[in-house]
């Protein structure tokens, strides 16, 4: 990738803005700074164009900054200026944005609720020291707060360790449950906006807590992450699987001391990004293995399949005679059988390179990846041959130093947007805190938790372009009332509360006597099927007129179905019932093209 390549994007990227705008009646002013941005973007372009490296430490910044605030102004759909910016790895959504995350949002809550879950909402910042010590060498990505009042906060990492120390706090009472939340949450991370991968991004989780009978709740929860995915029609998928214990066990009988297990387990999940040259390096090198031991690990750590590797670690006399790999062989014994009744087994792979650096997981784990996002090379298949991660592309240039204490952006066009679900058990983590609160002496009571957790953002990243493609919707309106005539406002407020009030999404152009084409075509931007038009006569007779719009493909362009048609006179006392009789309010789904 060259290095104008960027600002080459970016001047496309305005120009398909600069015509969505036209496109859809911006006012003028918001068009001529659209022009005059795309102008500044050229000029810009031509400059590096022209002084190539040549280019000062000032210049750059003043570059990355323009570039920033266009990134701003396309997500937002609205113009931005160099010196309104966003803190890093952080973004605006605009209204259509928003209205896909909000349809993805509903398809994961809902299948939560039908999976038996309640919801939880916990505080978006935590005591410091709840965070710490639970995160591995992730835990440098803790975004600290400042001291507030003698207390030392952070905020939340993700939603699992707030839940276990709720749960800790309301004394593990809460037994046997299924809780779900969606929130925010915070990552001192390199950010990768297009990919997802963003400081502040929103998770969604489902977590089964109690004492259950083996592989239960672990399989249920696979089911729901299949049923989620399928939902979300987020392309072929594969569910990498392992178990703490299998690894541990392999480490064990590989000869991995106890105490460097969770540092090698950490290097051992980066086979997806890295060759096993590069992670031995690291055990090796980085983290003083014995060689020969980080050998006899990758013969493990590189097999993948399915229950047939399951069959061949058991008749492993070496690995079974571990009593942590023998129960952790057995559990996946349990879970295959049970993920074949729910009829998903063909989207998972065993994977002994799963890891999941977390230092809470204590049984079985998982991540959730796609095609569209993983490395180069990788086959988004639970059946895929048991091959070692492909060696990554050519790396592009090393990243500059730092201008003035910014931080460098990473090269986004070599960088996928990794699992978008993952999660695992944590059987200790509610003890842990149970223990810090119990008296001196005293054993806290345990209680088993699995979850999983969903990249929301990483999801959007993958279904926001095939939305925009497939034409889907961005608003919810069913119905717009429209006069003819002498303004009628009165009487289109009254209908409008009648409509909305029988659950009809409705609205009107806020005028006194406005033209009955301007009020179509504020109809018409917002893609509404049903314009309800009143008129003097018809209105006294207790009738209104209801002209059903719809919309196409035609050679790649949307557009409005042009008909003669001049609509249905419906009695008005009977208008909410015509109306969600029709095939199209019967069959409405938030975000479906109208047809």
């Amino acid at each position: 990738m060259s290095d104008l390549a960027p600002q080459q994007q970016e001047v496309e990227a305005q120009k398909i803005l600069l015509v969505s705008l036209k496109k859809d009646g911006a006012d003028q002013q918001a068009i001529e700074d659209a022009k005059k941005r795309l102008g500044d973007l050229q000029k810009a372009l031509a400059t590096a164009s022209g002084k190539g490296k040549s280019a000062g430490a000032d210049g750059k910044k003043r570059e990355r900054l323009m570039l920033k605030t266009a990134k701003v102004g396309l997500s937002s759909h609205h113009i931005s200026y160099p010196h309104l910016t966003l803190a890093q790895g952080t973004r605006d959504y605009g209204p259509a944005e928003m209205f896909c995350r909000a349809h993805i949002e509903r398809i994961i809550t809902d299948v939560f609720t039908t999976y038996g879950g309640a919801e939880l909402d916990t505080p978006v910042f935590e005591r410091k020291d709840v965070l710490t010590g639970k995160y591995g060498e992730d835990a440098k990505l803790i975004f600290d707060l400042m001291d507030q009042g003698g207390e030392q906060l952070a905020l939340r990492y993700d939603h699992t360790v707030p839940l276990a120390r709720y749960l800790a706090m309301v004394g593990a009472n809460n037994t046997q449950s299924k809780i779900w939340q969606v929130g925010k949450v915070y990552r001192r991370d390199n950010p990768v906006m297009s990919k997802g991968r963003m400081r502040e991004f929103k998770q969604a989780d489902f977590d089964i807590s109690g004492t259950w009978d083996p592989m239960i709740p672990d399989a249920e929860l696979m089911s729901l992450l299949c049923t989620i995915l399928t939902r979300l029609d987020v392309g072929e998928y594969t569910i990498k699987l392992n178990h703490r214990k299998i690894l541990d066990g392999i480490f064990e009988v590989c000869g991995v001391p106890k105490e460097n297990i969770r540092a090698i387990s950490s290097a051992v999940d980066k086979l997806d990004k890295l060759p096993w040259a590069d992670v031995k390096k690291e055990m090796t090198e980085e983290k003083g293995l014995d060689g020969a031991v980080a050998d006899k690990i990758g013969e493990y750590v590189k097999l993948k399949g399915g229950p047939e590797l399951l069959e061949k670690l058991k008749v492993d006399a070496t690995l079974t005679a571990n009593t942590s790999a023998s129960q952790g062989l057995a559990d996946m014994a349990i879970l295959f059988g049970l993920l074949e009744a729910y009829k998903v087994l063909d989207k998972f792979s065993f994977d002994l390179s799963l890891a999941r650096g977390l230092d809470y997981y204590t049984g079985i784990i998982y991540e959730a990846i796609v095609e569209a996002s993983a490395p180069p090379g990788f086959a988004a298949s639970a059946t895929a041959p048991a091959n070692p991660a492909p060696a990554p592309p050519k790396k592009s240039k090393k990243a500059k130093p730092a201008v003035d204490g910014e931080e460098e952006e990473i090269d986004e066009s070599s960088v996928g947007v990794g699992s978008i679900a993952a999660g695992g058990r944590y059987d200790g983590l509610v003890g842990m805190f149970m223990s810090a609160a119990a008296a001196e002496g005293k054993k806290a009571a345990e209680l088993p938790c699995v979850g999983v957790s969903i990249g929301m953002d990483r999801v959007f990243a993958i279904v926001w372009p095939r939305w925009v493609e497939k034409g889907m919707r961005s608003k919810e309106t069913q119905a717009y009332v429209v006069s003819m005539g002498d303004g009628l406002l009165k009487e289109r407020v009254e209908l409008v509360q009648e409509l909305r009030e029988a659950g009809i999404k409705t609205d009107f152009l806020a005028k006194n006597k406005p033209k009955h084409q301007t009020q179509f075509a504020a109809s018409e931007k917002d893609e509404v099927p049903f314009a309800i038009i009143i008129a003097p006569e018809e209105w006294s007779a207790g009738y209104v007129r209801v002209k059903e719009q719809k919309w196409e493909f035609a050679d790649g362009q949307k557009a409005k179905v042009k008909s003669e048609d001049k609509g249905t006179q419906v009695k008005r006392k009977d208008l909410v019932a015509w109306l969600k009789q029709t095939p199209t309010l019967q069959g409405w789904a938030s975000g479906k093209l109208v047809e």
